[in-house]
């Protein structure tokens, strides 16, 4: 499968891109609402960026204690039911004098529920496509992403000038509603992957059993580390430029849209092992610059740049697939996506820390230099000839 056309032949791939690319644009919205609104509160850098990422550090309960229900529960009826709940929770953070503690406090029950939805999506594109055809669809999926998020940055910046950001959240609820009801009428009722009821015990089973191979842990921090440091960069976006954020969010999309294109649909499979670490390198290099200052140009410039690096994700995620039996593949693209969104928390934390007591300026070249730092650390762990034949038979039992 190498081509969009086959891709989107396959039966169920369009309504589960459809789903994923409107929920996508309704946290987009909902996250730029709430950034603004907590910054205009608070003025605080640091509460700013919790509102946007914070949430991702609930991700790290569900991930070591929900995660099994990603394979043990119907696929179709799991995103119906998390999409209605990003739907609710975010109407409730739109109430009028909703205090910021229990902004937050909804925020972190989104969270958990969130920590399953990578899961099982993922999880899904695996039964609806061939495993030749992951790639592929995980690169549009992830294009998805991009063109959500620009059209949500857009149409976020829009709405939080013309409505308020409470009016921005409602319209964000409204579309995490719309995803419900694509995925209830565009899926097909299917059993759940594995049998058995989901329990924290089967779930740290699981995750035991992921992190014992040496390959995968390396896989992992790969995925997880370097990322999260350069959301650092961007929860500092509204701080650095309050009236260019949405611009500065919507470049970052169309940069990481611009590599998963490339790698999905035209990178040659010899060169994926080769362009990993370079690709990684790349996502955080031009965040260097900020040192300087730059005007929004320029910023502009470096971070539609170093966005492209994001593509790196989807081969460490075809190596992962590579290396994860079937029946715990759904759990093991959960805890990624799980583990990837704790990290940008804790990457937007940092940021937002060293902003409070620095500038966004440099809390954002602080962040891309440890980016750099930890992916020259992980690639001697990553090269081929660093796994043997023995420690791979080893991974995928």
């Amino acid at each position: 499968m190498r081509t969009y056309r086959e891709l989107f032949q396959a039966p169920e791939f369009t309504p589960l891109f459809a789903a994923s690319a409107v929920q996508t644009m309704a946290s987009t919205v909902s996250g730029l609402a709430l950034g603004t609104l907590v910054y205009a509160a608070t003025g605080s850098p640091l509460l700013s960026a919790l509102s946007m990422f914070g949430s991702s550090f609930a991700q790290v309960i569900g991930a070591t204690a929900l995660m099994s229900a990603a394979d043990r529960l119907p696929p179709r009826a799991a995103l119906t039911v998390l999409a209605v709940a990003f739907g609710l929770g975010t109407a409730v953070m739109a109430i009028p004098g909703l205090p910021v503690w229990a902004v937050f406090a909804v925020l972190f029950g989104l969270g958990l529920v969130a920590s399953l939805g990578g899961g099982v999506r993922y999880g899904l594109l695996n039964e609806i496509l061939p495993q030749q055809g992951y790639l592929l669809g995980r690169s549009v999926l992830n294009m998805s992403v991009g063109i959500a998020q620009i059209c949500g940055f857009a149409l976020g910046g829009l709405l939080v000038n013309a409505l308020s950001p409470r009016g921005t959240l409602l319209a964000a609820a409204t579309l995490n509603l719309a995803a419900a009801l694509v995925a209830y009428l565009g899926l097909a009722r299917r059993p759940a992957r594995a049998f058995g009821r989901p329990s924290v015990v089967v779930t740290w089973r699981n995750n035991v059993r992921l992190w014992s191979s040496a390959p995968r842990r390396y896989v992992y921090l790969a995925l997880w580390v370097p990322n999260g440091l350069i959301v650092g960069c961007e929860a500092l976006f509204v701080p650095y430029a309050p009236e260019h954020a949405g611009l500065l969010f919507a470049l970052a999309a169309f940069g990481m849209l611009t590599g998963d294109v490339f790698v999905g649909r035209f990178l040659p499979p010899r060169w994926r092992e080769r362009l990993a670490t370079p690709l990684r390198l790349l996502l955080a290099a031009p965040y260097l610059v900020f040192v300087l200052n730059p005007a929004p140009p320029s910023a502009a410039v470096a971070v539609t740049l170093a966005s492209v690096g994001y593509a790196a994700g989807l081969l460490l995620q075809e190596r992962l697939v590579a290396l994860t039996p079937a029946d715990v593949r759904g759990q093991a693209l959960g805890l990624h996506s799980s583990g990837m969104m704790a990290m940008q928390g804790v990457g937007a934390t940092l940021a937002g820390a060293v902003a409070q007591y620095t500038s966004p300026a440099l809390a954002m070249s602080v962040m891309a230099a440890a980016s750099v730092l930890v992916t020259v650390c992980l690639t001697p762990g990553l090269r081929p000839d660093r796994r043997s034949d023995d420690e791979i038979a080893a991974a995928i039992r």
